[in-house]
Order: structure tokens, then C-alpha cells, then sequence
């Protein structure tokens, strides 16, 4: 196909013969039919040309993706956490993910998450290939896998990762979604960046927002922008108030996870091990010191064993972390377009790395280096949702044992936020201590004559056993299993009390065992041998 410049006059460049079509005239007024028809022989197959082009390009441009963006398949079997020695019915599922450097393939973590089997299908390829699971960084619901089949990876080309688009600009996702086999493309306008939460893991991170259509399937899919991976779709909005709102995780998280892969070991993102409200009150800001210049967050609750520990304390305000200065709302400048929470600020650093804070104590402006280290578990009662984990539990005179956390309480399905028993969605609001760090549920008793006047006591929070405040849940199974006092007395703060004889408890186990189909008294691990 001649060139543009070629089907023109020499001396004419193809924007000088668009404005000849839409501007020309004739000279002489006997000739104007002549002239209307030449103009017309010429602007025709010009803007022919042009749209020929313009759709060639693109669909260059689209061949040149399509071939680097995988669908996945997965069985997923995750453990029930009502009965935590056995799985739930395996299921199904199908996500998206595209072709990077070395031979991986970048997706999402909840894609892969309790997998036990996976494969990896190429466009337009009807093979299903087995792949394994390399990296997952749950909190970032991201995850690398690769596909050792000699010969998967020849004909595709790794998509690089490029930067975060402007607001506004437009974006293309690439997936496979429900509805169809082959190769969905969408496009959306960026719309928003900032810190949300990823409904995966419960982490507080950067998201990008586009208002293009994010259905299952989609998961994992790449954003595009230039032939580069602007994103990984995440998540679409929750709840139906908003349509065809979808998240996506932004290359600064892509790259950290990316970089925290290169030695097959998880770091994660760093928690300094302080927690802060914001300090937008002109009272409460003169009354810790601050000028009216001045403007941070103030600290609330510091952290035992942490980072932070007997650097930081109650009432201190941070003013900025690095370079970046916190605004009364908390909230930080990454650009001229962009505000976010300071706590991204925190999380680009990798574990190890030191961390610039500034902050005021009393009216003096102070500065200090913290380093970044892995958030610890007993930040919280309630710790997060895991994944690949098997669960904690012990069966002692009839009554299932379990720690509280996010995965048990999600079990009661996708409205836990309001079926599930208030208590232990209260504890959800509680710091933990060194003397308090995980809260011990008596989840359900298994009806025999050792637990008679107990069998319908479910869902409740034990605080004491014997006298002796819980700590946590192995020191609960440590001292059920090497009790010598002829009976237990497990307490919960409102002075409530049940109490099972040792010996019947000893004895009735194996029973009461074989009676429900239970394999074991306690989980794998729970006792180190």
C-alpha cells in the first residue's frame, strides 16, 4: 500500500491536504464543477487511507497484546473454618493474567489463592497447559506463575510495565470474562488514584479506578496504555450503588512486589507499628502544639515490638514521611493530580529499608529514622484473612476450639458484615497487647455426657481458663493440654463459666472422635514435637 506522502503532491504534507479538502476554493467560477470532482477524487481515497491506516494500526497494536494475555484456570479447595479439619467442595474458577519478563505470568493472588490445581490457556490455543504457582503477595492480591511446557513461552512477547496514565486518560483491559471463551477488550477513562481497600486480602493500598465494565474473569487481567501493563484488574465495585466502576493495582505496587520476588521470599509491604487519626481540629492542633502552618496527623497507639516502639509515643504528631509532607487530613501530594493517604509513603519502602519520619512533640519539631520491618500479626485481635494456611483448632472434652480471625469470620458468607455474631465483630475494633494478642472462640460443642448443659453454647469468647488470662490461642491449648487440676473453668469477661472434669474430657476424646468423623483432636502443628 503507497504511503500518505506518496498519494499526495510532493509539496504537500497530509495535514496540508486535509485542510486543502476542508478549505479549498476554485479560482475561476467556470471550473467549479471540475474543481468539486477533482477535490473529491483526491480527499476520498485520502481519508480511505488514513482510516485504513488508523484501523491497521490499532489492530497491530491489539495482535501485539492479545497473544501475551493468558486465561487461567484453577480448582480452588479452601478449608472450612466451621470444621477446620476438612475442606469445602472444591470449585472451579477462571481468571486473566498477560506475559512479563522471565518467563511469568502476572496475575492476581485471590486468582490462585487455595489452588490445587492450575493451567494456563494461550489465545486462540484450545491446549490447556499446567502451571505452577511461583510468588504471591496475598496483600497486594498479586501472584507470578509460569508455565514449564518447553516451547509455551516461544511465540509470546513479555509486556513490560509501565507508568501510572494521567487522570482522564484512557485505558484498555484485556481479559477473559464471563459470558464467552475468547478475548474481551474494554476500554475506561482513569478516573481516580487513590488508597482503597482490596477486597482480596483487607490491605490498605494504592488502586487505581477506571469506569470500564470489570466482570469475574476479568481478575488478573492486564491494563494497557501504549502496549505497556499500567495495572492488574482487582476488583469491581461492591454492592451495586455504582455501575461499571472497576480497581486495579497501579504499577508502584506492581513494581514492589516484583522487586520483594526477586529472592522467592515475602517480605510484604512494612508497618512502622504506630496508628494515627487525623488532626484537622484548629483546637486540637494548638493543643499539641502545632502552629497554624503546620499540619499532620496525630498518633494514637504505638506498638509493642515494633519498629516504632520507644521512638514514637501517644499525642506525637507526624508531620512527614521523606520528602512527602502529611496534609490535617492525612493525605499526601505523589503528583500535581494526586492526593492519597500517607501511608503509601511508607509502604514504597522494601523491609530493611530506613524511613524518614518528622513529627512534633510538645511544639518541637523533631526527626527520626525507623526502619521498615514486616507488620506484626498482633497489631490486632482479629488477624486479617489468610490463604494456604490450614486452621488452628483443638477439640477438648467436646467443645471445637478455634482462634478468631477474618477467615472464620467471612464463613458466614458474603453479608458477615452483618450475620455474623456482634462479639466477634466487635473484637475486630480492639488493639492487642503483649499480655492479649489473639482472642480463643468456643465454636460449636459436639453433644456428649461430658459437655452435658453446655450443648448449645456456640460463637463464645473465652478470656480466662482456670483464673489465667489467655494470651493467645497455643498457650490456650497448652495449658488445656497439660491441665492437673481436676477441672477446667473457661471464663469470658462477663464472668459466664463452663466447666468440664479433666479426667471425662481425657477419656471421652477417642469417642467423641470417632462419633462425628473427626480424624484428629488438634490440627497439624498445633503441638511441636
Amino acid at each position: 500500500m503507497p504511503s500518505l506522502t506518496e498519494t499526495v503532491a510532493s509539496n504537500a504534507s497530509p495535514q496540508h491536504a486535509l485542510r486543502t479538502c476542508s478549505s479549498g476554493q476554485p479560482r475561476h467560477r467556470h471550473s467549479r464543477g471540475f474543481s468539486l470532482n477533482l477535490l473529491f477524487s483526491i480527499c476520498l481515497p485520502l481519508f480511505g487511507l488514513l482510516l485504513g491506516n488508523t484501523a491497521q494500526a490499532q489492530t497491530a497494536e491489539i495482535r501485539a497484546i492479545q497473544d501475551s494475555v493468558i486465561k487461567i484456570y484453577t480448582t480452588q479447595a479452601e478449608p472450612d473454618y466451621f470444621t477446620p479439619w476438612r475442606l469445602l467442595t472444591p470449585r472451579q474458577s477462571s481468571g486473566s493474567g498477560a506475559v512479563i519478563s522471565g518467563n511469568r505470568i502476572l496475575t492476581n493472588a485471590h486468582v490462585v489463592a487455595n489452588a490445587s490445581y492450575v493451567q494456563a490457556q494461550k489465545h486462540n490455543d484450545p491446549r490447556r497447559y499446567l502451571a505452577r504457582v511461583l510468588f504471591v503477595s496475598h496483600e497486594a492480591d498479586l501472584a507470578l506463575i509460569t508455565v514449564e511446557e518447553p516451547g509455551f513461552f516461544a511465540d509470546l512477547e513479555a509486556l513490560a510495565i509501565g507508568d501510572l496514565p494521567a487522570p482522564l486518560q484512557e485505558v484498555s483491559v484485556y481479559g477473559y470474562p464471563i459470558g464467552g471463551k475468547s478475548l474481551s477488550i474494554t476500554k475506561g477513562i482513569l478516573s481516580r488514584v487513590e488508597q482503597q481497600v482490596y477486597a482480596h486480602a483487607g490491605s490498605f493500598l494504592l488502586a487505581g479506578q477506571i469506569d470500564a465494565a470489570i466482570n469475574p474473569g476479568n481478575s488478573g487481567g492486564p491494563v494497557i496504555v501504549d502496549e505497556q501493563i499500567v495495572g492488574v484488574v482487582m476488583q469491581a465495585n461492591a454492592g451495586g450503588r455504582a455501575e461499571n466502576l472497576g480497581y486495579f493495582v497501579p504499577p508502584s505496587i506492581i513494581q514492589h512486589v516484583l522487586t520483594d520476588s526477586e529472592d522467592g521470599q515475602l517480605g510484604g509491604f512494612p508497618d512502622l507499628g504506630f496508628r494515627t487519626q487525623n488532626l484537622d481540629s484548629p483546637a486540637a492542633k494548638a493543643a499539641y502544639g502545632l502552629s497554624e502552618h503546620q499540619n499532620g496527623v496525630l498518633v494514637i497507639q504505638v506498638f509493642d515490638d515494633s519498629p516504632a516502639e520507644g521512638l514514637l509515643q501517644e499525642n506525637d504528631v507526624i508531620l512527614a514521611i521523606d520528602d512527602f509532607a502529611i496534609a490535617d487530613d492525612g493525605t499526601i501530594e505523589l503528583s500535581d493530580d494526586v492526593l492519597t493517604d500517607f501511608k503509601h509513603a511508607i509502604d514504597m519502602h522494601h523491609i530493611g529499608e530506613d524511613v524518614r519520619v518528622t513529627f512534633s512533640r510538645d511544639g518541637r519539631e523533631r526527626e527520626i529514622d525507623l526502619p521498615a520491618q514486616p507488620a506484626l500479626q498482633s497489631y490486632s485481635l482479629v488477624a486479617s484473612e489468610q490463604y494456604d494456611e490450614i486452621p488452628e483448632y483443638y477439640i477438648y472434652g467436646g467443645v471445637l476450639f478455634v482462634p478468631l480471625n477474618m477467615n472464620l469470620i467471612k464463613r458466614w458468607g458474603n453479608d458477615w458484615s452483618r450475620t455474623a455474631p456482634v462479639s466477634l465483630l466487635q473484637a475486630r475494633n480492639e488493639w492487642s497487647s503483649p499480655e492479649r494478642r489473639q482472642l480463643v472462640v468456643a465454636l460449636q460443642v459436639l453433644a456428649a455426657d461430658v459437655n452435658l448443659g453446655y450443648h448449645d453454647w456456640r460463637n463464645w469468647i473465652v478470656n480466662y481458663i482456670n483464673g489465667k488470662p489467655i494470651r493467645d490461642f497455643d498457650q490456650f491449648a497448652t495449658l488445656l493440654r497439660n491441665n492437673d487440676e481436676d477441672n477446667v473453668v473457661l471464663e469470658n469477661e462477663n464472668g459466664y463459666q463452663m466447666v468440664i472434669n479433666h479426667a471425662d474430657a481425657m477419656e471421652s476424646q477417642q469417642e467423641i472422635l470417632e462419633r462425628y468423623r473427626i480424624p484428629s483432636a488438634h490440627s497439624p502443628g498445633l503441638f511441636p514435637e
